[in-house]
């Protein structure tokens, strides 16, 4: 099957460039005007997502050659281009940086690069420096560059000196102090965090417009994809509660639409707000932020009980990077303050300003193996022995533990669920 769809991938020099700005600018601007855009993610992140799911008013999907492979991302751009007016693809930290990288993304989908470039502090150099990227990789498409945070009109002019003709300066923004994104220690403030989101996203959309050149048009890409044969509903039958919430917001799209492809029923709730527990038969607590919540998550009248019950009834339970933290006996924030968390995992972490780990994460599961990663600035102390431990692709330090304590399965890693579908049923099927 085959679909033609006009696409963009957006990618920078390197990280704090402004992809997330302009691409959400991009998706606001034309999603504004009426057109169905979707937008995806290059590689594990959850917090671009929130941003780029409100500018463009859809789901946003990761692409990731390592977690979910080449067949899965192309059939889920495949899907995108048989129903959308646009697809945009941002990419990860700098244009050729990691294993596999924003580049190599591009070029197996033969995608459009427009490169983000930070021009506040350069004028005549931008041009050189958009060149070398166009000409370092030899078979990328370049669409042209754009000149973010400009300092005035003739600025913007003054960076598009010197670019060769084949490298069009698409737009060029203006530098506003007021278009800043909050972040805080694991990068962007949520979404649903933020209170003046849209109104922000609508005043990114208009310097897009104000800035985008006269003629400028999205090349169309052609995305084929051959499907596969459906899931069976290996979960059919099967009730899988999800914390979803301020402090356990890091969860994949991909993932929740692979449950329900399984046949599962979902039930959210937020402990936040105090919720109980659904009843279920499987429960999943995702990472996120619970040593900024650790006061209302403490004080919740049923989630230590409920939780216990569910694991002393052989339930299956998965804890997440921040959801493991909520079951431990003691949480220390940021600020050196300790909380008393559900007690069902021995152990305490404390959260510290540095890094702690960071990387692709290749997992054995008894069920067989799943792909993630992990990206936390918390350490662990539990006197549990793990039962796995996991690999690296890029052969970095980080190579986490995974913890069983009955039918309770806990980890630093954020599992991608569809890099192993039928391993995720035999656990989340698993119990009474």
């Amino acid at each position: 099957m085959k679909a033609s769809c006009p696409a963009l991938f957006i990618s920078a020099p390197s990280s704090g460039s402004g992809k997330t700005s302009v691409t959400a600018a991009i998706a606001r601007s034309h999603s504004r005007q009426g057109q169905r855009v979707r937008v995806f993610k290059t590689g594990p992140d959850f917090l671009d997502p929130t941003i780029l799911e409100r500018a463009s008013g859809r789901p946003v999907y990761q692409l990731d050659l390592f977690m979910g492979g080449f067949a899965h991302c192309q059939a889920l751009l495949a899907e995108a281009a048989r129903e959308a007016d646009l697809i945009l693809v941002e990419g990860v930290m700098g244009l050729f940086d990691g294993q596999p990288s924003s580049a190599d993304l591009a070029a197996a989908f033969g995608l459009p690069v427009v490169c983000v470039i930070d021009a506040s502090a350069m004028a005549q150099t931008f041009a050189a420096l958009a060149t070398g990227l166009a000409r370092f990789r030899p078979g990328l498409r370049h669409g042209g560059v754009v000149a973010n945070r400009v300092g005035s009109a003739a600025h913007g002019r003054m960076v598009g000196e010197g670019l060769p003709d084949e490298l069009p300066l698409i737009a060029a923004l203006p530098r506003d102090p007021q278009l800043a994104l909050p972040e805080r220690h694991l990068g962007l403030v949520q979404a649903l965090e933020q209170p003046q989101l849209s109104a922000q996203l609508d005043a990114w959309a208009d310097a897009w417009e104000a800035g985008l050149r006269p003629g400028f048009a999205f090349e169309p890409v052609v995305f084929a994809h051959e499907a596969g044969p459906a899931l069976p509903p290996l979960l059919a039958g099967r009730r899988i509660a999800i914390a979803r919430d301020a402090a356990f917001g890091f969860i994949y799209a991909a993932n929740v639409d692979l449950l329900r492809a399984l046949g599962a029923e979902l039930a959210f709730f937020s402990p936040l707000r105090h919720e109980a527990l659904p009843g279920c038969d499987a429960l999943w607590l995702p990472g996120g932020y619970p040593e900024l919540h650790a006061d209302a998550l403490a004080t919740h009248p049923t989630l230590a009980r409920d939780l216990g019950s569910h694991v002393a009834a052989g339930k299956p339970l998965l804890a997440e990077c921040g959801g493991m933290l909520a079951l431990l006996d003691e949480l220390t924030d940021g600020e050196g303050r300790a909380h008393r968390m559900a007690g069902l995992l021995p152990g305490r972490a404390r959260v510290q300003p540095r890094l702690a780990a960071l990387g692709l994460q290749a997992l054995d599961w008894p069920e067989g193996p799943l792909r993630g990663h992990s990206f936390h600035y918390s350490t662990l102390d539990t006197p549990l022995a793990p039962i796995a431990t996991a690999s690296n692709p890029n052969g970095g330090s980080t190579a986490e533990a995974l913890y069983l304590q009955g039918s309770l399965r806990a980890s630093y890693v954020h599992h991608y669920f569809p890099s192993n579908p039928e391993a995720v049923a035999a656990f989340f099927g698993a119990g009474p």
